[in-house]
């Protein structure tokens, strides 16, 4: 074999998994939450280009596709639901889907710290990246019960977190748990 036909061969097939991998990622990708705020596109159709914000039931509404929902879902298959319902109207619609803010993604922190209140999550944050951002503890704050409310109703739990473990450099699997939209984190 020449090294100009490995050379194309080595190209092709680094092509093919990059390919493949960038589908395991959108499949993998952000899903979108209520508070979430996109910008929808349609090539060749500016009227129905929009800004919109995931609603706090989890659906948008679009033109001529009504209301969708989308909580749970990646831009990718957004833009395959709204192409699809567009079909109707519209020849080979393209749409495009981009996440502009991710208002959703949020954890809640209350007690005994000097910033309480929701925190937007840009990017994946532990339990320790949250409570540096919480400034100082209150001097009567218990800070080896401090807790984690995550899930509703039925399936909610507490998880434990001990912020002396994570000063002394003790459960570095804990210190580095990734926190989930929704989660309360508790300072008592």
């Amino acid at each position: 074999m020449s090294k100009l036909t490995f050379l194309a061969l080595s190209v092709v097939f680094a092509l093919v998994l990059s390919s493949k991998s960038v589908l395991a990622d959108d499949a993998d990708g952000y899903k979108l939450l209520p508070g979430d705020s996109l910008q929808v596109s349609v090539w060749r159709e500016e009227i129905l280009d929009r800004e919109l914000q995931v609603l706090p039931d989890g659906n948008i509404t679009f033109p001529l596709a009504g209301r969708i929902q989308v909580k749970g879902l990646t831009t990718p298959q957004v833009e395959k639901i709204l192409s699809e319902r567009l079909g109707e109207y519209l020849t080979e619609p393209v749409v495009t889907v981009s996440v502009t803010a991710v208002g959703g993604n949020r954890v809640y922190i209350v007690g005994k710290a000097a910033e309480t209140g929701p925190f937007v999550m840009s990017t994946p944050t532990t339990i320790s990246q949250i409570l540096s951002v919480v400034g100082a503890f209150d001097r009567f704050a218990e800070l080896d019960e401090i807790k984690i409310l995550r899930g509703q109703g039925a399936s909610a739990e507490y998880i434990s977190f001990d912020y002396d473990d994570l000063v002394n450099g003790n459960n570095p699997e804990k210190a580095t748990m990734l926190l989930q939209a929704g989660d309360v984190i508790i300072i008592p």
